[in-house]
């Protein structure tokens, strides 16, 4: 559920600001490749979280740059990303590591857990609550600040009236072309620290590692619609098909394409009853 919930997160404030963050996955992946390299380098993981951060948001500034300043159709400028992310960590993989495959740390090191006080000790509860990295605390965290800022905040307030009122924006002399950039700098930072849980999380770098996570969290968004519950009902919803997916795969005599494939027909369901939702919506206003 983490890197959906950071991902959808981040894609929420494009959401809200009338555009549509294509270019997810080629955040999370950008961001996951430069974590890895930061923290093979330097050995430690905040130099790694900060590399995927800031690797993230320029991806995240270049696509803003190029649709809202250049004019370019944000569908195809954020496929461009995507494809543009996958091929270059290929490209500095081979060069920075000699391998176009996996990147592994030199020495093994994994996320610390966290266990809460008190609540460890609940039966059930404290093993789902706590015990758990410190990325799936922070997602919870900058889930409700994202809620408190979209809804409580003059930023927020001016966030939305960019998707249905840009023009009393403009009235205002407030220009909603900035408000949208910066909802695209929010989004690759949350991508970026959704990559870096990818690769720091697992000591290593697989290409192509996100696994479509970006796309996933698209679906997340329409989902949860316009409330920060909604996102985390959605990404707990798709997290657990994932990795009830993970699990099936020994246990249940069925063939591992069928069972990998899990996830995606559940996304593909659910974009479907969404549409049909809101074609019900649409007929009865």
């Amino acid at each position: 559920m983490t890197p959906l919930l950071f991902a959808a997160t981040g894609g929420y404030f494009t959401r809200l600001a009338g555009m549509l963050n294509i270019a997810l996955e080629g955040q999370l992946l950008a961001g996951a490749f430069a974590a890895i390299t930061a923290m093979y380098f330097t050995g430690n993981f905040a130099a790694g979280i900060v590399a995927a951060v800031l690797t993230s948001v320029t991806l995240s500034a270049l696509l803003a740059f190029t649709i809202l300043y250049l004019r370019s159709n944000v569908f195809i400028s954020g496929i461009a990303v995507n494809l543009f992310a996958g091929g270059l960590t290929v490209v500095l993989s081979h060069y920075l590591f000699n391998t176009r495959g996996v990147v592994a740390l030199r020495e093994t090191r994994f996320l610390p857990f966290v266990d809460i006080p008190l609540i460890s000790n609940i039966p059930f509860i404290g093993g789902f609550i706590s015990g758990h990295s410190p990325y799936i605390y922070a997602s919870w965290l900058f889930l409700i600040l994202a809620g408190i800022a979209v809804y409580h905040t003059p930023f927020g307030y001016r966030l939305r009236a960019c998707e249905k009122h840009p023009d009393v924006l403009a009235s205002l002399g407030i220009n909603p072309v900035r408000y949208r950039f910066a909802a695209f700098l929010v989004s690759g930072f949350f991508c970026g620290i959704g990559g870096s849980f990818l690769s720091l999380n697992l000591g290593a770098f697989v290409p192509n590692m996100t696994a479509g996570k970006g796309w996933i969290a698209l679906v997340v968004i329409f989902i949860g619609g316009r409330k920060t519950p909604g996102l985390l009902a959605a990404a707990f919803a798709f997290g657990l098909a994932e990795a009830v997916s993970n699990y099936a795969q020994g246990p249940l005599n069925i063939p591992a394409d069928i069972i990998l494939a899990a996830p995606y027909l559940f996304t593909l369901v659910a974009m479907v009853l969404v549409s049909i939702r809101e074609n019900q919506r649409t007929d009865l206003n």
